[in-house]
């Protein structure tokens, strides 16, 4: 919040007389405590990096909270902050989602580019083809590729940054496990960790070409001379896990809920680094509960069924596979959580039958809920005792999203909670923030980083940044 104070300046007011007299103001007081802003370093994954509405683009990292801080830490003597934008001809990045509209059914038309849809938008009699066109993005894709499986990923090669290392090195999909390569006593994770570049179109557009493929995140973060920093780390340490409904994928070596000896040992050593053994200051942020995101709330078993008695009145469950060996078909209850991508699976009357259940990789079961809850629950233990160990700041993003997916929040009289589409705060893949998101998660930063080093940095007004933008 803002805050304005009057200047005394009454003796003047009698001189010049009332009629001609305005009030001044002061500019809210700023002060960097015993904080050092001059090189701002923000280290973390897509949360980090500024991903919105399924990718990565230049509006998102513009409007990255790590770019919000900085530019609030330059009022407070902070340095030069650079982010790793794509060239103008390439803005667009990866790509990302388009809305198009509601349907009659209320459900939202979203496109990756190149899809199609064929639908009926709410207040319309006439279905319609919409169509995301790729020609319209300014992707900066190279045409080349990473190296393929089982030394690399085989993703689409992403235009290098070539300037100076950023401040904001952000890698979108990256964990603690994949982050550090002592994280892990298997020889194949550790190694797939110190390879990530190979495996990580985002990480490899970052690193020098001598690093691809050999240097590890933990490695190339500690070749930057922080004056502060900021740490969001260890999401994707269960997230990856939560997304694809709880199944673990066999290629993959960071698709399980990374255990808690691996995630302790990594965590500390990013830590450790990154704060050059606790000489540096900063703040790091834990793991929010995944239940309280748009991904996991926005289809509902009891709208599922809904939707499937309109068809068929006598439809008496909505049928999902589970992860237990006993019960792999059951009725769903509304402690199981359907996932986002779920919608246009369901929308075709699968679910309907046990014989044609909804798929485990779309559907949290009520006990991989339970499971990751806990999981996250240990892992924010770890963050906050070493948060402690290294005597930084912690900002509890776990709290605040359950407070927002609680009561949401109201900033100047606006109305933003968890809600998909209409919520504000969230963007259309249903996990990661809209840029005012974003400037909601900044104002959480701030409070800690003043708090933790007596600093005076002002707060961003979020109703500045925008929301989902409706067709």
């Amino acid at each position: 919040m803002n805050t304005f104070s009057l200047k005394k300046t009454w003796p003047a007011v009698a001189l010049l007389g009332l009629a001609a007299c305005q009030p001044e103001l002061d500019a809210p007081a700023v002060d960097k405590g015993s904080a050092d802003f001059s090189s701002y370093v923000a280290i973390g994954n897509s949360l980090t990096a500024g991903f919105q509405s399924g990718g990565l683009a230049n509006f998102g990292i513009e409007t990255s909270y790590p770019a919000i801080l900085a530019q609030q830490f330059a009022k407070a003597n902070g340095g030069d902050f650079v982010s790793p934008k794509f060239d103008e001809g390439q803005k667009d990045g990866s790509g990302y989602l388009k809305f198009y509209g509601l349907t009659t059914a209320g459900s939202p038309v979203i496109l990756a580019p190149g899809q199609s849809a064929t639908a009926t938008l709410a207040g319309q009699t006439t279905p319609r083809t919409f169509t995301n066109n790729p020609a319209d993005y300014k992707f900066a894709f190279t045409g080349r590729t990473l190296p393929a499986p089982p030394l690399g990923s085989g993703a689409a090669e992403l235009a290098p940054f070539n300037t100076a290392q950023p401040n904001n090195l952000g890698v979108p999909g990256i964990s603690v496990l994949s982050a550090d390569r002592t994280a892990s006593s298997v020889p194949q994770i550790a190694g797939a960790a110190q390879a990530y570049g190979n495996l990580n179109n985002y990480y490899q557009r970052l690193l020098p070409a001598a690093d691809r493929g050999v240097t590890d995140y933990t490695t190339f973060i500690g070749r930057k001379n922080a004056t502060f920093f900021t740490c969001w780390l260890g999401n994707n340490d269960v997230l990856t896990y939560a997304t694809n409904g709880g199944v673990a994928v066999a290629t993959d070596p960071f698709s399980n809920l990374t255990d808690t000896t691996s995630f302790g040992r990594g965590y500390r050593n990013i830590v450790r680094t990154i704060s050059k053994n606790g000489t540096v200051g900063g703040v790091v942020a834990n793991i929010p509960n995944v239940a309280n995101v748009p991904y996991f709330t926005a289809v509902t078993v009891a709208s599922v069924l809904a939707g499937f008695q309109q068809v068929n009145p006598a439809a008496p469950a909505v049928f999902i596979q589970t992860s237990s060996t006993t019960t792999p078909v059951r009725a769903a209850t509304a402690a199981d959580l359907i996932t986002l991508p779920a919608a246009s699976v369901v929308a075709t009357g699968v679910g309907s039958t046990p014989t044609n259940p909804i798929p485990n990789n779309l559907v949290l079961d009520a006990a991989e809920v339970t499971a990751i809850q806990t999981r996250t629950t240990q892992l924010n233990a770890i963050i906050a005792k070493t948060a402690r160990q290294y005597k930084v700041g912690l900002v509890d993003m776990n709290s605040f999203f359950s407070t927002i997916a609680l009561g949401g929040i109201a900033i100047n009289a606006t109305s933003n909670n968890a809600g998909f589409i209409r919520g504000n705060l969230f963007s259309l893949d249903g996990v990661h923030p809209t840029s005012r998101g974003y400037a909601v998660i900044a104002n959480e930063f701030i409070k800690v980083i003043n708090a933790t080093y007596g600093a005076s940095i002002q707060p961003v007004n979020p109703t500045e940044y925008n929301a989902l933008l409706l067709p």
